[in-house]
């Protein structure tokens, strides 16, 4: 299932490549050099409404499918993946699941700050001690008269200091294993919540990563989100749209890096001829455009069938593998083309390849997806 864009969705990704271009492409080496979180970016495009792309018109969204989520993230993470990252989490890991599971009280009561910028949100599973092993959290949640009181550690959490709203997970009992997992809708004002470290990263620096602390944080009900025990099918859930987003990312820092190869290639000089003319430099650029494409497809063929309600958890696995992966040599590549001005702090190919990585770590890394995808290949 490959969609053609409609009229309203090109518009939506020709903005979003403007605002690329014209936004994030001169100002990401600044953001990413002082490590600084950029909220004018995200302002501005919460003006422009990417931060309600897929929740619905009655709470002042766009209302968008998962198709239009991927083609305007992939031109966001283009210019700048630390911004693309906190539009994709915020869309992707927190509004989706909070449409999906969520009541309609607690739609009337977030939505609406959600989508028009107000609060940013968030999603925390992982653990110092626990990525991978979703099942096997720590952090628990014991019931207390009307509500539940939380106490533990998530880390590496993305938009985590500047989340108004964080989905968490916690065990009732660790003895139950998957069963024993709730989700909760946190709020950064809450008493017993409070922001730990900062992480210093290898790439998407200007994205906001830090642990998050829950001190005998006091709950109520009304935040938990869905059924008790029903947290482990919420994270996973939630887990496949997200590496959809991943994937988009990765298409999107695959795309800029080749951009920046063909530029080079088209302008370099070599023992009296351009670069593009030399056999292996176009060799390499015709086997990452190739890459790219194929990449994209897969994105596009995932958020196809998420949006027409049908299983998409492999072909999302397949997406964010490959795009991920695809990035990656991508990279690479443009770092041999520009021999050693890409490697060259401040330029835009370097951080592009440090950026690159995390996409093949974080929402599983590459190692979970072809663990997802082999299962269903199983007898």
């Amino acid at each position: 299932m490959f969609p053609e864009l409609s009229g309203s969705q090109l518009q939506l990704r020709d903005t979003a490549r403007e605002f690329a271009d014209k936004i994030l492409i001169p100002n990401a080496d600044h953001h990413d050099q002082r490590e600084e979180f950029p909220r004018e970016n995200i302002d501005k495009l919460a003006e422009l409404g990417f931060l309600g792309l897929v929740a619905p018109e009655s709470f002042g969204g766009l209302e968008q499918n998962y198709v239009t989520l991927c083609v305007v993230l992939e031109e966001l993470n283009r210019g700048c993946a630390s911004t693309g990252i906190t539009v994709s989490v915020h869309n992707s890991l927190f509004t989706g699941p909070l449409l999906a599971f969520g009541n309609e009280e607690q739609h009337e009561r977030w939505l609406p700050r959600v989508t028009n910028g107000e609060v940013l949100g968030a999603y925390a599973i992982t653990e110092p001690d626990h990525g991978s092993d979703a099942a096997s959290i720590e952090t628990t949640c014991r019931k207390d008269g009307d509500g539940y009181i939380l106490n533990g550690t998530k880390a590496w959490i993305t938009n985590g200091s500047e989340a108004g709203l964080i989905i968490t997970f916690a065990t009732l009992e660790s003895s139950l294993g998957s069963k024993g997992i709730c989700a909760f809708i946190i709020e950064s004002d809450m008493p017993g919540f409070s922001v730990g470290k900062k992480e210093k990263k290898l790439g998407i620096r200007a994205s906001d990563t830090v642990q998050l602390l829950f001190e005998d944080l006091e709950v109520p009900a009304s935040n938990l989100l869905g059924e008790e025990g029903q947290g482990f099918k919420i994270a996973m859930h939630t887990l496949d749209g997200g590496r959809i987003g991943i994937a988009s990312q990765g298409v999107g820092i695959a795309q800029a890096c080749l951009d920046a190869s063909l530029e080079f290639a088209g302008e370099r000089e070599m023992f009296g001829r351009l670069l593009q003319d030399n056999q292996l430099v176009s060799h390499r650029i015709a086997e990452v455009a190739t890459e790219i494409d194929a990449a994209r497809l897969l994105m596009l063929r995932a958020a196809s069938l998420k949006d027409a309600g049908m299983p998409y958890g492999m072909e999302a696995a397949m997406a964010k593998l490959f795009a991920s992966e695809t990035a990656n040599r991508a990279a690479h590549h443009a770092i041999e083309i520009l021999g050693g001005i890409g490697v060259s702090h401040g330029h835009k190919v370097e951080r592009l390849f440090r950026d690159a990585k995390i996409t093949e770590i974080y929402e599983g890394t590459s190692e979970i997806q072809r663990l997802v995808i082999s299962r269903h290949f199983r007898t």
